[in-house]
């Protein structure tokens, strides 16, 4: 039952606001270095290898960030780790608008990672506190968080451009657009202080002993157990084998999926979309988050092994692909609709399969193992598609060979059958 004194309605307000966290932490710190990257490159002299290189060391950083966070959560509350999170990302993008050469601006890169895996960590863990005080509007709750992403990515649609084209004649005129997103961060990090009071309001009550075990991954897994005196017990031996196809399909999906969100925007341009093509292509795809949350949970509830996860790895794989093989504006639409009404729940599809196949004292066990298999796709995948485009193929051989990664992890996955759960 929700606390007392506080109504449904004010849950799906406070996860409204809160959803902003996922809007810093990927929407914005992870994804929109795909649309500056063309103009980065261009006005740097930068290879394909270099400039996928930028987000390998950001995949690092948010890896360091992710495994860091239950460290930091002993230390600090989840509030204080969200609001420091938030600050401390939006410090190191505007950071980014100081240097040109490489050196420094990949650090940035690798510490803005590690500052938005804290925000989103602490973000998640917050959802997941509110699903547990309104436990019928859990899935909701969550869905809402997520979504946030896609507002980030919606919100650098729209801007990212608006400020490139402002300063086209501006030395080093992407700059501003890093300083514009700090901008953008520190005012949602302010939002934020209105959930964060919301919470240290309910912690100083006591009307709820809750006490919450989370393990969160990568773009918000989490298992999570609520329990009022009790504890799970503790069983952290995963059978790797038998879920061997499992991960090695979530480790193709890695690869390819990070490998479209880098390049994409560049494509486009080399191919002579218009600014505002490419603002409607990643709104839509933003707008596509925003409503996958919910898409697929029915998916997600009847594939007991690596279908869904099989399913979701072949549409990305279509979506990844046509770009390198049309110019069509209205293929363009489909991919990038399709794409964010895909990747995010294939991260989901993960979680779902370990809570069908483990005992729940394995849960944070087997969604950390999935964690780790998905950090070492993403760090390999933009450097690895940045060096194929720097040969003859270019681009379009950078893509086709994500759209092949991730048809590999759907036929991998396909392979991985249900589990019997122990008792």
């Amino acid at each position: 039952m929700p606390l007392t004194g506080f109504s449904a309605n004010k849950g799906l307000q406070v996860t409204l606001v809160l959803s902003l966290a996922a809007a810093i932490s990927l929407g914005i710190t992870r994804f929109a270095y795909g649309l500056l990257l063309p103009p980065m490159r261009t006005d740097l002299g930068w290879s394909y290898t270099i400039a996928g290189a930028m987000n390998t060391a950001n995949a690092a950083g948010y890896l360091l960030g992710a495994l860091s966070a239950p460290w930091m959560l002993k230390r600090f509350t989840a509030v204080r780790l969200l609001i420091a999170g938030s600050v401390l990302a939006s410090g190191f993008m505007a950071a980014s608008g100081f240097f040109t050469a490489v050196a420094p601006l990949m650090v940035q890169r690798l510490l803005a990672g590690v500052a938005s895996a804290w925000v989103f960590v602490a973000g998640g863990v917050l959802a997941a506190r509110l699903g547990t005080w309104y436990p019928q509007q859990s899935g909701l709750l969550l869905g809402i968080f997520y979504g946030g992403v896609g507002w980030g990515i919606v919100l650098s649609a729209v801007a990212v451009p608006a400020v490139l084209t402002a300063h086209m004649h501006t030395a080093h005129g992407w700059q501003w657009a890093w300083w514009w997103l700090a901008v953008a961060c520190v005012c949602m990090a302010v939002a934020l202080i209105g959930p964060a009071r919301y919470f240290k309001r309910q912690e100083a009550s006591a009307l709820y002993a809750v006490d919450i075990k989370a393990t969160v991954s990568d773009n918000g897994q989490r298992a999570v157990g609520a329990s009022m005196e009790t504890r799970l017990p503790s069983n952290n031996r995963v059978p790797l084998s038998k879920l061997a196809y499992a991960l090695a399909g979530y480790t193709c999906f890695g690869v390819g999926y990070i490998g479209y969100m880098t390049f994409v925007i560049a494509l486009l341009r080399d191919q002579g979309l218009s600014a505002e093509r490419i603002t409607v292509f990643y709104g839509l795809l933003g707008l596509a988050v925003v409503a996958s949350s919910r898409l697929w949970a029915g998916l997600l509830d009847r594939a007991k092994g690596g279908g869904a996860l099989a399913i979701l790895n072949a549409l990305l794989g279509v979506a990844t692909v046509l770009p390198a093989l049309t110019t069509a504006w209205p293929w363009m639409v489909v991919s990038g609709v399709l794409f964010g009404g895909v990747f995010l729940s294939v991260v989901a599809s993960t979680t779902a399969l370990v809570r069908h196949n483990l005992p729940v004292s394995q849960w944070p066990a087997g969604i950390s193992l999935f964690t780790v298999v998905f950090a070492a796709g993403q760090i390999v995948g933009p450097s690895v598609v940045g060096w194929i485009a720097d040969g003859a193929g270019g681009l379009r051989q950078g893509l086709l060979v994500s759209a092949v990664a991730l048809w590999v992890g759907a036929l991998l996955a396909w392979r991985q059958p249900a589990l019997k759960t122990p008792a």
